[in-house]
């Protein structure tokens, strides 16, 4: 195992690393701080997207275009890169890119989530059967297929329920339904979303039907983890303050360290490491989203990736060491040392689209970055986009990092800070005539 020596108060690797592969889409956040990660780590980059890339030209061991729905394709394209650069290490950023991740580490011999696994991680409705038999408690849940008649399998599910998409992620086409009539509404509304080639391919597996569990009360929590061998370690436990109840599902704050009282986070970290184990991941970073109540944790979801957006930049490990620095070192097999969580709390808030529309403008930024506890202010759609909210939408308008000596300090400057902001929304596809969001109209919280 490679060990860390400190030259002038840095930390760096004793030898050059080996060559990471890392994929990831073209609209993903998360590039840049893996970019930032290895050069960190002084390992060679390859990043596998899509697309291509303008500049590849310019370092053709830089980048390689992979086809993510077709991850066999990819793999062969991993082989033939891998033959001339030899790789130590691939990951996946995104939802989309996790599969062929896997095939293609066990292909190259390289540790990493068994595909199955991740496969298992990636259909809701597998990851339930996976999890309820090995004995974690779940809620009912029923998969339908999208050509099936909503008003008759309504007299099959008990209400409330949540209909969710077998593989979209972020909540996108989750609804709750409390009644046979919401419950058609949603139905259709969902398969109108999965029906859309920008979101699902024809022939998708995971496309042609749709998962309805009974709806789980409770405060949910977010777990970030990290498994080594089979091994998982909590790296983090988010608290997301403002109720999730539906009828959509937006995730907006999340603050670490949680606030549960020690026997609750001892139980949801409990379950995770359950769901770890029940669904065979073994080697990766892992997201679990949970619900807490009545002294029983639930796992809702595992996924076979870190935190999504740019939520890791709460994250600090050890002497400043990123989420992502924690999980290229652990992939490359480098020294493990230094995973402690630094005493600081931090936390992010996704700022929410709060109608459809397209984004004309945004005020108050600077007021925001100077509320005391915030670090940053980003916007990340630009002026003059279209913007669609959940549970249709994939996106953010932005994000704010806030630190401070308690969570409930980072969550007000949070707050505090969203306030300051004002999106001024014109009627755009999708929105109705004459709905304009003024200045302050849309302040929020």
């Amino acid at each position: 195992m490679t060990r860390y020596w400190s030259e002038g108060g840095g930390v760096v690797p004793a030898r050059r690393p080996g060559r990471v592969l890392l994929l990831v889409t073209t609209q993903s956040y998360r590039a840049g701080a893996f970019v930032e990660a290895a050069q960190r780590l002084g390992a060679p980059l390859t990043v596998g997207s899509e697309r291509p890339q303008a500049l590849a030209g310019f370092n053709p061991d830089g980048h390689l275009t992979l086809d993510f729905s077709a991850p066999e394709v990819a793999v062969e394209v991993i082989r033939r890169f891998a033959a001339r650069r030899p790789l130590a290490a691939i990951l996946a950023a995104d939802d989309e890119g996790v599969l062929t991740a896997a095939l293609a580490a066990r292909a190259l011999g390289l540790p990493h989530h068994p595909p199955e696994a991740v496969a298992a991680a990636r259909d809701k409705y597998r990851m339930r059967r996976a999890l309820a038999a090995a004995g974690i408690p779940t809620p009912r849940f029923h998969r339908f297929a999208l050509d099936a008649d909503p008003l008759a399998l309504a007299r099959e599910v008990e209400f409330p329920c949540v209909l969710k998409p077998l593989g979209l992620a972020a909540s996108r086409g989750v609804i709750r339904a409390d009644d046979p009539e919401q419950f058609a509404a949603a139905f259709r509304r969902v398969a109108a979303l999965l029906g859309r080639p920008e979101v699902a391919r024809p022939g998708d597996e995971l496309a042609r039907h749709l998962l309805v569990e009974s709806y789980l009360p409770g405060v949910e929590v977010a777990v970030e983890g990290l498994v080594t061998g089979g091994v998982p370690r909590v790296l983090a436990v988010f608290d997301k303050p403002d109720p999730l109840e539906g009828p959509f599902f937006e995730e907006t704050i999340y603050v670490t360290p949680s606030r549960l009282p020690a026997a609750a986070r001892a139980a949801v970290e409990g379950r995770a490491a359950a769901g770890v184990a029940a669904l065979g991941l073994s080697d990766g970073p892992v997201h679990a989203e949970l619900r807490h109540h009545a002294g029983e944790a639930h796992l809702l979801e595992i996924a076979p990736r870190s935190i999504g957006g740019l939520c890791s930049r709460v994250l600090r490990f050890g002497e400043g060491r990123s989420l992502e620095e924690v999980i290229l070192g652990a992939a490359l097999g480098l020294e493990s040392g230094g995973l402690e969580r630094e005493r600081a709390a931090a936390g992010v808030m996704m700022i929410p689209i709060p109608r459809a529309g397209t984004l004309a403008g945004v005020r108050g930024v600077e007021a925001a970055r100077a509320v005391a506890g915030i670090e940053d202010v980003r916007i990340t759609i630009p002026v003059g986009d279209e913007l669609v909210p959940l549970p249709e939408g994939a996106r953010y308008l932005g994000f704010i990092f806030a630190r401070g000596g308690a969570p409930e300090q980072v969550e007000a400057a949070l707050r505090e800070a969203h306030r300051w902001l004002e999106f001024d929304i014109q009627p755009g596809p999708g929105a109705a005539p004459g709905v304009r969001a003024d200045a302050g109209a849309e302040r929020r919280w």
